[in-house]
């Protein structure tokens, strides 16, 4: 059976990730997680009291993987450790954001996802995959909601995740982000020329997904 790969972009918070892992799902692909790969990064700079240059010489001491829990979720493991839980702070977050636009840092971490998809049947989401990652990639989405509406998204997660975010806080973190992602001279965030773009700002997940089931199916034919 023919398989394809899917790539979905878009800005923070616009639910790029849930909605990659419900296609994975749906459609029997894996899901790559581009953006916990970055995060793991960010995560081992920290830990280690390294700035962003001085990660480069550290770049060939981080393995980053992914597996499965019990729950049916997937992890990421950042040299065997499950960081899954680390990686999602906002400080991570503010981190990865630094050390994504390096030159080294993307080819390295660019590398490993090209790798994972030499065999298509996959889902992975970032903020370059449809125009650096896979520019072949056969069904390309750019997701995308108005920033206050990414915001609160955020916001509630945090709060979910048992933290005490200030909700001012959270959009500027947003508003910080979309002119870090999209200014960066290394692989800024932009919409493929071929990309769909989908605006999901008040849409519960089960109506986007017959969209995405039939942008799917008519890929593959």
């Amino acid at each position: 059976m023919k398989k394809i790969i899917v790539a979905v972009d878009g800005p923070s918070s616009s639910g790029k990730s849930t909605i990659a892992k419900a296609i994975a799902k749906a459609v029997g692909y894996n899901y790559i997680d581009t953006g916990a790969m970055y995060r793991a990064v960010a995560l081992y700079a920290l830990r280690n009291g390294l700035d962003s240059q001085d990660l480069l010489p550290h770049l060939d001491q981080i393995n980053i993987a992914f597996t499965r829990v019990e729950d049916g979720s997937q992890h990421t493991l950042l040299n065997g450790e499950d960081v899954e839980k680390q990686i999602r702070t906002l400080e991570v977050g503010n981190m990865a954001s630094q050390v994504s636009p390096i030159k080294e840092v993307r080819a390295f971490l660019v590398a490993q996802q090209q790798a994972m998809g030499k065999e298509k049947g996959i889902v992975m989401d970032g903020r370059d995959i449809g125009t650096v990652v896979f520019p072949q990639a056969e069904l390309k989405l750019f997701i995308t909601a108005s920033p206050e509406v990414r915001a609160m998204r955020r916001y509630k997660e945090l709060i979910g995740k048992g933290e005490k975010p200030v909700f001012e806080d959270v959009v500027a973190d947003i508003n910080d982000r979309d002119y870090r992602d999209t200014h960066r001279a290394e692989s800024p965030l932009r919409q493929a020329e071929d990309a769909i773009l989908y605006d999901n700002s008040g849409m519960e997940l089960e109506d986007q997904m017959k969209d995405y089931l039939r942008f799917f199916n008519d890929r593959l034919h």
